[in-house]
């Protein structure tokens, strides 16, 4: 769908999209930032194919919906800046993402962390530099984010976390094992980082 353009701001906008094997997408944007990005997976043992792209499931309000709608300062109407990337090409991004493709980074794309609290965007900002192929324990991206001891709100922020793959939080992993992923479980975790050459038993 095209944005809607009124004195030189956009307003926000959702992009539905299908990636095969996996599930489909709903992004959020407004001027090139990302709102939010949620994901419905398909069970880890299902690779069917889905409705096309764009295709309407009846249900409009998903979960980045409600965080849209529950975030007073979230940012529904920003000026566009000339840097952004378009929602398709985030979506032709995300797409080279989920086929494996290593060169593939999110660091550079803006995120609207305006409903965030300091804490969550240290932790936001911090994981978002953690590489591709690589993991960090819960504690210890508290401690690199400036806030040694507080994993368990780390755990917090990731399970809420509505900027999937933007901000990735399937590489954060407990001290003794993988770990939860939130409503997507465990296996979609396993499944994501191994995508990224990670295997954990």
């Amino acid at each position: 769908m095209g944005a809607i353009v009124e004195s030189n701001v956009v307003r926000a906008e959702l992009t539905r999209y299908e990636v095969p094997g996996w599930g489909v997408g709903e992004l959020w944007t407004a001027g090139g930032v990302v709102l939010a990005h949620d994901f419905d997976f398909h069970p880890v043992s299902d690779t069917r194919s889905t409705e096309p792209a764009g295709a309407d499931s009846g249900d409009t309000r998903s979960a980045s919906a409600e965080a849209l709608s529950g975030c007073g300062e979230f940012g529904i109407v920003l000026t566009r800046s000339p840097r952004c990337l378009t929602p398709s090409e985030l979506v032709g991004r995300l797409g080279r993402f989920f086929a494996g493709e290593e060169e593939v980074q999110f660091d550079d794309v803006p995120l609207d962390l305006g409903g965030c609290t300091p804490f969550q965007r240290s932790v936001a900002d911090t994981l978002r530099h953690i590489p591709r192929g690589e993991t960090i324990a819960y504690g210890e991206l508290a401690a690199l984010a400036g806030h040694p001891g507080a994993q368990r709100a780390v755990g917090t922020f990731c399970a809420r976390n509505r900027f999937l793959v933007f901000v990735p939080c399937h590489r954060v992993v407990a001290a003794d094992g993988i770990g939860p992923y939130g409503s997507a479980g465990p296996g979609i975790k396993r499944r994501l980082l191994a995508l990224e050459g990670v295997s954990l038993e």
